[in-house]
Parts: structure tokens; sequence; C-alpha cells
């Protein structure tokens, strides 16, 4: 599988970063190219804030930065619905503590789809 994955993680992101639990109050994006079962590049972008475009922002600015899959360990029925609608899919992260362990069950394929019954209340 060919794709880009984005991580929510602390700062300064990387695949040694911790996973922010909650992909909306996250410090960074670690976003993780894959071809062919590995890992050909990593990046990290910064998060972006909910203030303009609510729940959605995060959701688009993912979006417009190519990803294909989120790993989270949370996040609220509103913005999962925005993923579902812009083609990202999403996996429950399963309290992964970095990146690289999330990104390595990704491969593996032992990721559950993020379904509505995880989510949160959202705004906290």
């Amino acid at each position: 599988m060919n794709t880009r994955i984005a991580i929510p993680s602390a700062a300064p992101g990387g695949m040694d970063a911790s996973i922010d639990a909650h992909f909306g109050h996250c410090a960074m994006y670690t976003l993780v190219d894959v071809e062919d079962g590995a890992v050909k590049e990593v990046s990290v972008v910064p998060s972006c804030p909910h203030v303009q475009g609510g729940c959605m922002a995060p959701v688009n600015y993912l979006a417009d930065n190519k990803v294909k899959a989120l790993i989270s360990g949370g996040m609220g029925m509103r913005p999962l619905m925005g993923f579902n609608q812009v083609g990202i899919q999403v996996y429950h992260g399963q309290g992964a503590p970095t990146v690289s362990v999330a990104v390595e069950a990704f491969l593996r394929d032992s990721l559950p789809v993020f379904t509505v019954d995880q989510t949160c209340g959202g705004g906290h």
C-alpha cells in the first residue's frame, strides 16, 4: 500500500515522538509516506487550530497535505465523519506510545478502523 499517514504527535514530532492522545489538540502531525510496505519519508507539520472552520479545520488541513490515513487515540464524532467524507481512513492507535510503534502496527495491518462508538464528546 502506498499512502501518507498522519499521526498526532508531541513536539518536535518524528518517528520517536510520543503520540498525542487526541488529534485535535496535538502539537504537531508526523506525516509518514509508506511505499511497498516500508517507510519512505517522514516529515512534520504544525497542528492546525480549530479557530477558523471549527472541527473541520484540521480535517481539511490534513486533506490538503495529501493524507490518506490517520492514526488517532481519540476524536469526536464530527471530525471522524469529516475524515470519512474527505477520504481519510481513521485507525485507532490503541495506546501506541510512539509514532514508530503506531506505524509498525499500521504496516502489520493490526490497527482497527476508528468507529463512531470510539468517539468522545470533543472539545477538551
